[in-house]
């Protein structure tokens, strides 16, 4: 057995699941995901206890266990408390600004950069120099902080960009003078 996919997954209060074939919906106080897990994987719903089964043991069918399980988890957990990500935007004159439609990103091109935030994505601006991302749906959050960071991602000379808040960017020594 897949020790992640044999799990169960608990309902805290307020969140509801219904499944429906291979459709799996959970609803909470944050909103709702729907998500159509793999066609041989099967999911049951046992009071408030969410089970994932796998009809045989081969290779395929074990890795499908045990993320059919953590995507199902990962739903319960974003429409119960939800998910964040935080980056750090460094460099002289770098900074962020919060727009209707998202961000605009000032960091060191010759025009502001525009983010839009995507449906269920909001994008808070703490500080100029602290963009939040925030969101019930984990991959979503994590693609929208990923593109952001790549607007300008963090160089090794000067550390000069955007990255994850807690990222460690290896520096690199610059040219020396010839003598």
């Amino acid at each position: 057995m897949s020790r992640i996919g044999k799990k169960p997954i608990t309902l805290p209060a307020g969140v509801t699941a219904s499944i429906n074939g291979t459709e799996v919906t959970v609803k909470g106080p944050k909103g709702s995901l729907t998500r159509v897990l793999p066609t041989d994987m099967t999911a049951a719903l046992d009071g408030n206890v969410v089970t994932v089964t796998r009809p045989s043991d081969e290779n395929r069918h074990k890795s499908l266990h045990g993320l059919s399980r953590t995507l199902i988890a990962n739903m319960v957990e974003g429409v119960s408390t939800g998910y964040k990500t935080a980056l750090e935007i460094q460099g002289v004159g770098y900074k962020a600004e919060t727009r209707p439609f998202g961000i605009n990103l000032v960091v060191g091109y010759s025009h502001p950069v525009e983010v839009r935030a995507p449906e269920g994505i909001k994008l808070v601006v703490e500080t100029p120099t602290l963009v939040r991302v925030e969101g019930i749906n984990k991959e979503l959050v994590g693609q929208v902080a990923a593109e952001i960071r790549s607007v300008r991602p963090p160089e090794p000379y000067k550390g000069k960009g955007i990255r994850y808040v807690g990222e460690f960017v290896r520096r690199k020594a610059g040219k020396t003078g010839a003598k």
